[in-house]
């Protein structure tokens, strides 16, 4: 006989308000009594006893196991259990990853983005400043070789993006829920994973959570001083002023909050959509300034220095990856299966983005040579309305995209503390909102030359979350279903050498980026 206690009902497991209601520390596996399957082996029915009393974290994989494992028998082998609640997932996993649960037919979604729509979201999470410092960075690569380095650069972060979403569609299967976050991804993988390393689930997903939302909100706090700085040079030009960069940045403040309490992100497509013809634009018209009176190729050296690599590299790698905004946008998607089909929305607006960053890196330090600033803009003529035309564009479309880049990191914050919150939960969601907004511009008037700190987070995350992370979770995945890594272990080199990648990215960024914040400090 098997009694219930407190067990969510299969409507309640189903709806959206459980990812709030549930904990994994809550759940426990109680045995009631055993039974036989055809083939003699011993089963037992595992019952998930849900505690509401007892307090702790919550996440939204306590909603999983309980999906999972419902109330039923799981044909698993008493044998097999051993005490642990982790190995009853292995028996349905393989049939549930290769029978027909579909996971994209169960997202439920109340605005979901059209292909076009996430294309342009894409794009702007990939288009940032980082664009308008590739000819700096092809100062410290050398003409031909920055060139080559960027497409290698963009083709391995697209495929790191490709293994993470594969991943993903993988551990939906098997788990059999509609889709999964990426802090959910390497904590599912790790918890579906060998059982020595499902320890380390709760780590994983803490630092990919971490390591966004400090990426993100720095990329924010750069949004802020890139803005402030171009506007200042326009208005100081024209008006014969030197009001303080700071006032600038404070003067953001009101249009940022307003812009940020926009919560669902179909909304936001539209300012996506005028960010990008408004950096379109003013790229546009910069290659109008580079193109005029262009030296010859021979008068660049085609590769600079060993010890000048790491800034490119920490340059392109914070400029190229854009690793943060792809499973959000790809769990909005009205067709996700189309996102990493070929063409594919993944393939097309990465091909897209990389050929405009070499474009953009190439010309421009063929232009300027050795005299090319951290940013394009700066070395265009300030007398020329055409030339103050685009600084004032890029800086509206950097504006704009200050929102995508805050939703992830907002999304992630709230989804941690939400259930803390059972009462006016919209007006609480708003205060942090606006109390992140105003966290961003303080740091901004505080450090307002941001450059060489951003550097050294985004080189430190996203070498670690765009390169080494989905690469770890495609091993563990591969390990978890049957052990099998590819013909000579193939998957596992493959993988190996992508995690070096990102190790030297990690190394090398972070050594360029302290060097250039002590001498900073020193020259200040």
């Amino acid at each position: 006989m098997i009694s219930y206690k407190n067990v969510p009902t299969k409507s309640e497991m189903q709806s959206d308000d459980s990812l709030d209601l549930i904990d994994e520390s809550k759940l426990k596996i109680v045995f009631t009594h055993s039974e036989q399957d055809p083939t003699g082996k011993t089963i037992r029915p595992v019952i998930t006893e849900f505690d509401p009393k007892k307090r702790t974290v919550r996440t939204e994989l306590g909603d999983l196991v309980l999906v999972k494992y419902k109330c039923s028998s799981n044909h698993v082998p008493v044998t097999m259990t051993n005490g642990s609640t982790l190995p009853l997932m292995d028996a349905a996993s393989k049939d549930a990853e290769l029978g027909g649960y579909n996971p994209f037919e169960h997202r439920r979604l109340s605005h979901p983005t059209t292909d076009t729509e996430t294309l342009i979201h894409l794009l702007k999470g990939s288009l940032g400043t980082g664009i308008l410092a590739m000819p700096t960075a092809f100062k410290n690569a050398g003409l031909f070789f920055g060139l080559f380095a960027t497409f290698l650069i963009g083709v391995v972060c697209t495929y790191c993006i490709h293994i993470l979403v594969k991943c993903a569609h993988k551990l939906c299967r098997r788990m059999k829920v509609p889709s999964l976050g990426f802090a959910d991804v390497a904590e599912v993988a790790f918890l579906a994973g060998p059982p020595s390393i499902q320890k380390f689930a709760s780590l994983a997903r803490f630092l990919v959570n971490s390591f966004l939302v400090i990426d993100l909100l720095g990329c924010c706090c750069v949004y802020i001083v890139f803005v402030a700085k171009n506007t200042k040079q326009v208005i100081d030009e024209n008006l014969h002023t030197d009001i303080d960069l700071r006032l600038y940045m404070l003067a953001l403040l009101p249009l940022l909050i307003a812009m940020n309490l926009i919560r669902n992100l179909k909304y936001l497509a539209p300012f996506s959509m005028v960010a990008n013809v408004l950096i379109g634009t003013g790229m546009g018209i910069t290659f109008y300034f580079i193109f005029q009176d262009l030296p010859s190729v021979d008068t660049r050296p085609n590769f600079s220095s060993l010890h000048q690599l790491p800034i490119f590299f920490g340059t392109a790698i914070f400029a190229l990856e854009g690793i943060g905004v792809v499973m959000p946008l790809e769990n909005n998607m009205k067709t996700p299966a189309h996102f990493i089909g070929c063409p594919g929305v993944l393939n097309f607006g990465m091909f897209f983005v990389v050929l405009l960053y070499s474009s953009v890196g190439f010309f421009g330090y063929l232009k300027y040579g050795e005299i090319t600033q951290p940013s394009i803009t700066l070395n265009l003529p300030l007398d020329s309305i055409l030339a103050q035309s685009v600084k004032i564009m890029i800086a509206i479309a950097i504006f704009l995209t200050y929102s995508l880049q805050f939703y992830v990191p907002m999304e992630i914050i709230w989804k941690s503390m939400k259930h803390r919150f059972t009462k006016h939960p919209a007006l609480v969601e708003y205060s942090i909102r606006i109390a992140l907004v105003i966290m961003t511009v303080i740091i901004a008037i505080l450090i307002p030359n941001l450059g060489p700190f951003i550097s050294l987070v985004g080189a430190v995350c996203l070498s670690f979350l765009g390169l080494m992370l989905p690469s770890i979770v495609e091993i563990v995945v591969c390990l978890g279903s049957d052990g099998d890594l590819g013909p000579g272990n193939w998957i596992l080199w493959k993988n190996l050498a992508v995690i070096s990648f990102g190790v030297i990215g990690f190394f090398t960024g972070s050594y360029t980026s302290i060097l250039e914040i002590i001498a900073e400090h020193y020259n200040s």
